[in-house]
């Protein structure tokens, strides 16, 4: 297979985060810039960078190369998941979701494990919000193609620059039908989503007339298939038809365009995304969506205002948006305030229980079972059916079904469940990994010991304590059994305490 560019990183000086250097904001920050939380390694990580500050600012340039073995061994895993679109043509059935599904789980490594987390927080975030279902839909040989140019080249790039190449983007043109979008057969999908979901918002006003005129922009933008003189060489890549474009000037929230040649299609769309991406109600949209994803469900107004300037007064740069936030104090003031989505819950107890991947196998039956269980729970990567992306707030994810597939699911890794030796991924010792030393004496002390190494800074209950101890029959001196067997069940248990979900 062809190499794969996964897209540059842009590098930014960093903000400061004013005093906050404490263990609880270490921890904080852990639990929001990360998918795998405040684990015993992240912690270290932090401390041996210097500090909250100076960790954040290598996350916030982050190195490629720290990721180097752990790419590897994904991509000897998931071979198609960023295979350019002619190499999946030939080499998978028509429709085949083998490249998505490859994506899909060599995403999840990414999220488990790379040493560039928060840069994996910000992919996830755009794949959200220019979201393209994955594994199905048109774009089953071009998502891949879309991650590597539009999602990870930008994502912690200008969100101009991401937009302007989305709207030229194979998979994004064929989720979205524009593929269909011709002068004689107008189709609005990216027109009207291009403002609704991925720029201004609908309460922009720009009506139905905006809309139409929007739709006109994309005419003629297409992939290029068999069936339209495509050949083997070009199946699944970008095509201009300037025979489909539309041809006049258009007018839409303010921005003109003349789009007096035929062939002018890609330049006058990309034109008009960088302006969508520059607009005062898109700054306050993405500044309103990044409160969410790290502050919390109702972020402060005055924060929203404060990044939205900032992201204006920096010509859409998403870094300095960031350093911005993480250095207020609304951020500070938010621990606990978010609750962890299936992906969070699923990539910190991995991270907590300490598994890896297995150096000495490309088998990928385990973190393909991961897939399915967060499958089960609605938030497989990329999966989200609509146009608008995963829910990034609690009231989506506290529901009884996916409540009791996240307590499963926490069982399963604590008790190794998950898969045979051999099938890819590694769990260390349990007891040493969850266990103070000296072991607790007592059953209530251990209880006490489990749940609050999995609180997440929060306070123990004496109630959860009390529960744990009845489950175990009493408290009396802690037995083999207990620390043996049992301890599985006692921190899937303790896993599955409100504290744990929080973050």
């Amino acid at each position: 297979m062809p190499p794969v560019t996964r897209g540059r990183i842009l590098r930014t000086p960093p903000k400061r985060l004013g005093t906050q250097q404490s263990a609880a904001f270490t921890r904080h920050l852990l639990n929001r810039a990360t998918f795998t939380g405040a684990s015993p390694e992240a912690v270290a990580e932090v401390e041996a960078a210097g500090g909250p500050q100076a960790w954040l600012a290598r996350q916030l340039a982050p190195v490629a190369a720290a990721d180097t073995a752990l790419d590897a061994a994904l991509d000897a895993r998931f071979p198609l998941a960023h295979a350019p679109a002619p190499y999946v043509w030939a080499n998978t059935a028509n429709g085949s979701w083998d490249a998505g599904l490859d994506l899909t789980r060599w995403t999840l490594g990414k999220a488990f494990w790379s040493k560039n987390q928060l840069f994996e927080v910000m992919c996830e975030f755009w794949s959200n919000h220019l979201n393209i279902p994955c594994p199905t839909g048109n774009a089953w040989a071009t998502k891949g193609d879309n991650d590597t140019a539009v999602i990870r080249a930008h994502a912690l790039g200008r969100f101009d620059d991401m937009l302007a190449a989305s709207v030229l983007s194979p998979g994004m043109l064929e989720s979205l039908t524009n593929v269909a979008n011709t002068k004689s057969a107008p189709d609005e999908n990216l027109g009207r989503e291009i403002m609704e979901l991925h720029s201004v918002g609908v309460d922009a006003g720009y009506g139905q007339d905006g809309v139409v005129q929007s739709s006109r922009v994309f005419t003629g933008l297409s992939v290029w298939y068999s069936w339209n003189g495509g050949t083997a060489a070009n199946l699944g890549t970008f095509r201009n038809s300037a025979a489909d474009h539309y041809v006049g000037p258009i007018s839409v929230l303010g921005w003109t365009n003349a789009n007096a040649a035929a062939d002018g299609a890609p330049a006058v769309a990309q034109s008009f995304a960088r302006y969508l991406a520059n607009h005062p109600d898109t700054a306050t949209r993405i500044a309103t969506k990044l409160a969410i994803r790290f502050v919390s469900d109702t972020p402060p107004a005055s924060l929203v205002s404060h990044l939205a300037s900032v992201y204006t007064a920096n010509s859409t740069a998403i870094v300095p948006v960031l350093q911005a936030l993480f250095a207020s104090p609304d951020f500070a003031a938010s621990a606990g305030q978010k609750y962890r989505r299936p992906i969070e819950d699923m990539a910190a107890t991995v991270a907590a229980l300490g598994w890896t991947l297995d150096p000495t196998s490309t088998n990928s039956d385990d973190l393909s079972n991961l897939y399915w269980s967060l499958w089960a729970m609605g938030q497989a990567p990329l999966n989200w059916a609509a146009p608008d992306g995963y829910p990034d707030v609690s009231a989506a994810w506290v529901g009884t079904g996916v409540t009791l597939s996240r307590w499963n699911a926490h069982l399963s890794l604590a008790a190794g469940w998950i898969g045979n030796p051999g099938d890819g991924m590694v769990q260390p010792a349990l007891a040493p990994r969850v266990l103070p030393s000296p072991v607790p004496a007592t059953r209530s002390a251990l209880a006490t010991a489990l749940l609050t190494r999995f609180a997440n800074g929060a306070t123990v209950s004496a109630a959860q304590v009390a529960a744990l101890v009845t489950y175990l029959g009493g408290d009396r001196a802690v037995t083999s059994d207990d620390v043996g067997w049992r301890l599985p069940y006692l921190v899937g248990l303790a896993l599955d305490a409100p504290q744990w979900s929080a973050r």
